[in-house]
């Protein structure tokens, strides 16, 4: 069966940074693409961003520059720096067979995690 066990997140002032992470397993998934996308209350599920299996990275204009995307074997890290208010969401971490900025393309899913940042 395969699993994305998230962890991490949490609240966190403007300006602050936080760092969500997510473990693959069940697979091989050192082949997938691995993504985080974000859903806020209220709005559509957004991708963040991706990185794929040979570690290029890529990601939405809103977040270039404060986000980074890593990962070491199953495991994939999400590093948010100077967050906003309106970084405000759940996000989920995601894995997908090709590189894709398109959240419907990803096959499997972590359970999501909670990143609120107060003004």
């Amino acid at each position: 069966q395969v699993q994305l066990v998230q962890s991490g997140g949490g609240l966190v002032q403007a300006g602050g940074s936080l760092r969500v992470s997510c473990v693959a397993s069940g697979r091989p998934f050192s082949t997938y693409a691995m993504g985080w996308v974000r859903q806020a209350p209220g709005e559509e599920r957004e991708y963040v961003g991706v990185i794929s299996s040979g570690g290029s990275t890529y990601y939405r204009d809103s977040v270039k520059g404060r986000f980074t995307i890593s990962r070491i074997n199953a495991k994939v890290s999400l590093q948010m720096n100077s967050l906003k208010p309106e970084d405000t969401a759940v996000y989920y971490c995601a894995a997908s067979t090709f590189v894709s900025t398109d959240s419907r393309d990803f096959d499997y899913w972590g359970q999501g995690t909670q990143v609120t940042v107060s003004s």
